[in-house]
């Protein structure tokens, strides 16, 4: 009898704890749902994710990475379109009916001429041309499933609304969301989602640098080099003058501009004057009109190499985007999600493999902060990289999250991310970021007040600006990795 008595105690101790935990939080119930969920889907995901690593298609070329993330979509039973805005491996997933339209980006792109198999120490892949040293066979993995899951609550009734799910190609320089932008492919969204591989678990709180690139291609005349040089006009020293007069001009610009280049291609016997040479550029600035201005420049360079060394030049534009704004309504929530699903915990043979991959690093952290959650802080045009989400968050209020996906340390773009990345630690921070996306899109299917918020705010930042492609009317540069 006591056993009875103390059980129906407990019982009506958790009831009371349960009615009191859904009074402070109404969705905790339905965020534990998409938690477990997620947690379900793990090893499936990770699968995914380590597949796509092992493709590692580069921008605009993945076509096996983007199928594999359709197919799943489907399979969930999304509406998929694929080929939207004239890119073959751009699609929209969509699931639901009704607002709010919450998006969720993915992104699945790889980058050339770095690679690494997923040892700790320097061990190029074999038969491999490219490598995911940015994480996004993690990125869009992560998105996809946090789209499935907030789908799952929506079949269920316990959510209302729509969810899309965004493959943006191409974020490695060739600017997908641009285009998918530009084509109108956001106007229905209420808020966008997205996430970034990193070495830490923070809210991104931080700008990105305006960014606008071209292809700059020299036309000469081609000669012998010995018997007849004076018949000849060299593309590449074209090129070469180019160089010089941009880099003389970095003493008189901004000193918050970011300006690089690769010669992609310079000839091919030094006996044979080059008739045809091309050098890629990047110019990044935290303003867009800055960096438009400072790419006239450049524009103008060119054109007086090619007028001092009797060439011809003509320049395509390969990428543009846009500064990131920060919705500071929507960082505010994501940081609570992302409290609430925590860091990576290594195992004692992750952390074995996190010593030893540190040993290769300049500026090695403490492996402890994967396992922590860096406390919001805002910091104003401090980032100096770039990414097409800037063009995303002129259109809609965006919020995003870099998860710890990487041993601490690793910088972006090595072959020590393209290690981790292969590894169990890449998965688990993985885990971590659609865990926190997906809350986030909980919190805002289900709160108008949170979402009008957001709105509020974006419309005070966009002021009276009207968004404008920075890379014009373009088509996609499908085969800028060529």
């Amino acid at each position: 009898m006591k056993k009875l008595l103390l059980g129906a105690v407990m019982l009506l101790s958790f009831g009371a704890w349960a009615q009191k935990k859904a009074k402070l939080d109404p969705t905790a119930a339905t965020k534990d749902a998409a938690l477990n969920a997620l947690n379900n889907a793990y090893e499936a995901d990770k699968k995914t994710a380590l597949q796509i690593w092992d493709f590692a298609e580069v921008g605009y070329k993945e076509v096996k990475s983007a199928a594999l993330h359709v197919q799943h979509l489907r399979d969930a039973g999304f509406t998929v379109q694929t080929g939207v805005a004239d890119i073959p491996t751009a699609f929209v997933a969509t699931y639901g009916s009704g607002s709010p339209v919450i998006g969720i980006l993915a992104e699945y792109d790889a980058l050339p001429g770095i690679i690494q198999t997923n040892s700790p120490e320097r061990n190029p892949a074999p038969g491999k041309t490219a490598g995911h040293a940015c994480g996004h066979h993690l990125f869009g993995t992560a998105s996809v499933s946090a789209g499935i899951a907030i789908k799952e609550l929506i079949a269920s009734g316990k959510l209302k609304g729509t969810v899309k799910v965004f493959g943006t190609p191409a974020e490695e320089g060739g600017s997908g969301k641009v285009f998918l932008v530009r084509a109108g492919l956001f106007n229905d969204v209420d808020a966008v989602i997205h996430w970034h591989p990193d070495d830490v678990n923070a809210v991104t709180t931080t700008s990105a640098l305006a960014n606008k690139s071209a292809k700059f291609k020299f036309y000469g005349v081609s000669a012998h080099a010995a018997a007849a040089p004076d018949q000849g006009r060299s593309a590449l020293d074209a090129v070469e003058a180019m160089d010089n007069m941009v880099n003389m001009m970095r003493e008189h610009i901004p000193q918050e501009t970011r300006i690089h280049y690769v010669i992609t291609s310079g000839g091919k016997a030094p006996n044979v004057v080059p008739d045809f040479a091309e050098v890629y550029y990047y110019v990044r600035h935290p303003k867009r009109k800055d960096v438009v201005e400072i790419f006239d420049r450049v524009v103008k360079a060119a054109e007086g190499a090619a007028l001092g060394t009797g060439t011809t030049m003509k320049y395509d534009i390969i990428g543009g985007t846009h500064d990131l704004l920060i919705n500071k309504t929507l960082a505010e929530a994501m940081q609570a999600n992302l409290d609430k699903v925590g860091g990576v915990n290594y195992t004692e043979d992750e952390i074995a493999f996190a010593k030893k991959i540190q040993t290769t690093m300049l500026a090695p952290v403490d492996i402890a902060t994967a396992g922590k959650v860096k406390p919001l802080s805002y910091i104003n045009e401090g980032n100096s990289g770039s990414t097409d989400v800037g063009d995303v968050s002129y259109a809609k209020p965006t919020v995003g999250l870099r998860a710890a996906t990487w041993v601490p340390g690793t910088p972006a773009h090595s072959w020590q991310a393209i290690a981790s990345g292969g590894t169990e630690i890449g998965t688990k921070g993985m885990l971590v970021a659609s865990k926190t996306m997906a809350l986030t899109a909980i919190d805002l299917m289900s709160n108008p007040a949170l979402l009008s918020k957001a709105v509020e705010e974006f419309k005070t930042s966009i002021g009276d600006y009207k968004y404008k492609a920075l890379l014009g009317d373009i088509k996609p540069a499908l085969n800028y990795r060529d």
